[in-house]
């Protein structure tokens, strides 16, 4: 792990931007489950520009009693009891991913994390729900704070949909991976970075 000059807790008062992206069955974040879950740290350069320095996914096995909204499942491609996804139990998952940001969130001398995300009320919703039912303890993230990169693509790149926003900011975007937890996390902390960074540079000719 690379040394940073200067640590994140002086840029977004005390907050650690994490960007998270969830796929679920449904809309309903107290009956429909969660099925995957990514998280990208981004943390500064030597030149102090915000890069990703981590990414953390997992496949989730859904909660007892939960229901699945067969049109959600068409939607996301999301088969939740294949074989093969190696999926965990929602506690155990939460635990391993608040882990390396808890860490992220002391290196960089910040109070705690800040969701970031693409219309982040569903992700924060879901996450929320995930945490209360699952009495996982010591959450790292604002409980109700987030910063949203659609509003952030709509003041700078005038547009609002993620895709739509990556190629305008010159970001490739493959629709076949879209919808991944991970693909999409990935898209979304690359357009953050890029959209604070520019801002950063554009202050430092004032």
């Amino acid at each position: 792990m690379l040394e940073y000059q200067d640590p994140l807790a002086d840029r977004f008062r005390g907050y650690l931007p994490v960007i998270i992206d969830i796929e679920t069955a449904g809309f309903d974040p107290k009956k429909n489950p969660l099925l995957e879950i990514a998280a990208i740290i981004v943390e500064r350069d030597q030149q102090g520009n915000l890069e990703i320095t981590e990414s953390h996914s997992s496949h989730i096995i859904p909660f007892k009693n939960s229901e699945l909204d067969q049109a959600a499942l068409k939607f996301t491609g999301i088969d939740p009891y294949h074989p093969f996804r190696l999926a965990l139990e929602e506690k155990e998952v939460l635990i391993k991913l608040f882990a390396p940001i808890r860490a992220a969130v002391k290196r960089n001398k910040c109070t705690r994390a800040i969701l970031v995300g693409h219309n982040p009320a569903f992700d924060i919703g879901f996450l929320n729900a995930a945490i209360i039912r699952t009495k996982t303890k010591r959450s790292p993230f604002h409980a109700f704070s987030c910063f949203d990169t659609a509003t952030l693509g709509g003041l700078i790149y005038k547009q609002t949909v993620l895709a739509k926003i990556a190629k305008a900011a010159g970001l490739s975007w493959d629709a076949e991976k879209a919808h991944s937890a991970l693909y999409d996390a990935e898209q979304t902390a690359k357009l953050f970075c890029l959209m604070v960074n520019r801002w950063e540079k554009l202050l430092s000719l004032e």
